[in-house]
């Protein structure tokens, strides 16, 4: 039975399912789906939530049918629903071939959707295809973990970046992002995928553009060997924005992995540079044995000793004094990104250390009589006069906030105001 009366005909119903599943990128089916599942709770609103009202809709001709349906079920059954059941001696009197689970259909009569049958269909038809068009974007990116996308700037809120990749909507967080780096709603983004969660508003695609996969993924797209898998990529580590290591391998004993990753005059290198906005990269050998892949992670720095507790999972790497410097790096960019590779508590330390009291020794030590630290005399030189004293004194108050001793009053009169004196916070250590 045609029903002319749910506010469109057969070609009309088609003719939105379809255009629905195109803009949403889904199936035709679950749109349909959708609008059945709407009509059917319109249905019972209107004849009875206890009715068992089904409905189906022709995907080819588009023709829908509303049905009553009514289950038989056993005798000894305690509670049943008069409107959707009936015992089984009961369908045996009117039907001689009546079984459990036989089931009676009865075709309702049309009817036309009132303002509230209208909105609550809306609603269900809405929330169908939503689902449907999230548990799509999850299918379809969760197995692009790890790959590059492009996509559009659509918003940006408190430094996070919503971008549109087309199918989908990315998201990229403050901490993601290259700092000093900031994007307008508009702006091409290249960002990487680094996770695909399954939430309750809908699949979360996590972008990146600090992880050192996206990185990798850059040099795999400017470096053909690197793509054919002549060159692997081992290890990456980055301070994003400043400097970054990565470690390669050949598995082609003719080919430099270095070389290969650098480029001709650098320019493979440079584009991916440019992308990481000026960020530095030194891209060094990998090698299987630990120690000698410290020494080439701590590179320029020239290494003289490398010491592994195994136990303790520690690597102490000694290196010359004036070499120090430059094995840290600026801000511990070199110890932090260096060792990171594959021993994150490596510790540098310089060859030889300093001595007891002498340069670089702790505040407030005291060195011994006829060490080098004491001139012109020694323990006068350091004891020093009392106002000497009383001027460092009121120096150390006023690091603590004390701004030091409150100004005299001028004279007043024939009087003469007087204030005691501030009182010190404290004695010097040693002294």
């Amino acid at each position: 039975m045609s029903v002319t009366g749910i506010s469109a005909n057969r070609q009309e119903l088609l003719q939105i399912a379809d255009a629905v599943a195109r803009e949403k990128s889904i199936d035709k089916e679950i749109v349909i789906e959708a609008i059945e599942e709407a009509i059917q709770k319109a249905a019972r609103a209107r004849y009875g939530a206890e009715h068992d009202i089904r409905v189906t809709i022709d995907p080819k001709t588009g023709e829908t049918t509303i049905l009553r349906v009514v289950t038989v079920v056993a005798d000894d059954m305690e509670e049943i629903n008069e409107y959707a059941h009936k015992r089984l001696s009961e369908a045996v009197r009117d039907d001689k071939d009546a079984v459990l689970g036989t089931t009676y259909e009865e075709i309702l009569p049309p009817f036309e959707f009132g303002r509230v049958q209208t909105q609550t269909a809306r609603q269900v038809v809405t929330g169908k295809v939503r689902e449907a068009e999230r548990e799509r974007q999850f299918e379809e990116f969760k197995d692009r973990t790890g790959e590059i996308v492009n996509g559009v700037a659509k918003r940006v809120e408190y430094g996070n970046v919503i971008v549109d990749l087309g199918r989908g909507e990315g998201i990229m967080r403050r901490d993601q992002s290259i700092p000093r780096e900031a994007f307008q709603v508009g702006d091409r983004v290249r960002s990487y995928i680094y996770d695909v969660r399954r939430e309750t508003k809908g699949p979360q695609i996590m972008l990146s553009r600090a992880h050192g996969g996206f990185m990798a993924k850059l040099f795999a797209q400017e470096v053909p060997e690197v793509y054919d898998g002549v060159i692997e990529i081992r290890a990456v580590a980055r301070d994003p924005g400043s400097r970054a290591k990565m470690a390669v391998i050949s598995n082609d004993s003719s080919i430099d992995p270095v070389g290969a990753c650098v480029g001709m005059r650098g320019s493979r290198v440079q584009a991916v540079v440019a992308e990481l906005q000026g960020e530095k990269i030194d891209i060094i050998q990998w090698s299987g044995d630990e120690a000698t892949f410290l020494v080439n992670a701590l590179a320029p720095a020239e290494v003289t000793k490398v010491v592994m507790d195994e136990e303790a999972g520690r690597v102490e790497v000694v290196v010359p004094d004036e070499q120090l410097s430059l094995a840290i790096g600026r801000r511990g960019q070199n110890v932090r990104r260096g060792p990171g590779f594959r021993a994150p508590s490596a510790r540098v330390r310089r060859a030889h250390r300093p001595l007891p009291g002498g340069a670089g020794r702790r505040r407030g030590h005291r060195p011994a009589d006829g060490h080098r630290g004491l001139r012109h005399g020694g323990r006068r030189r350091l004891r020093g006069t009392v106002r000497d004293r009383r001027h460092r004194r009121l120096r150390r108050g006023h690091r603590r906030g004390n701004p030091g001793p409150r100004p005299r009053i001028p004279r007043q009169g024939s009087r003469r105001i007087r204030r005691p004196p501030p009182r010190a916070r404290g004695r010097r250590r040693g002294a």
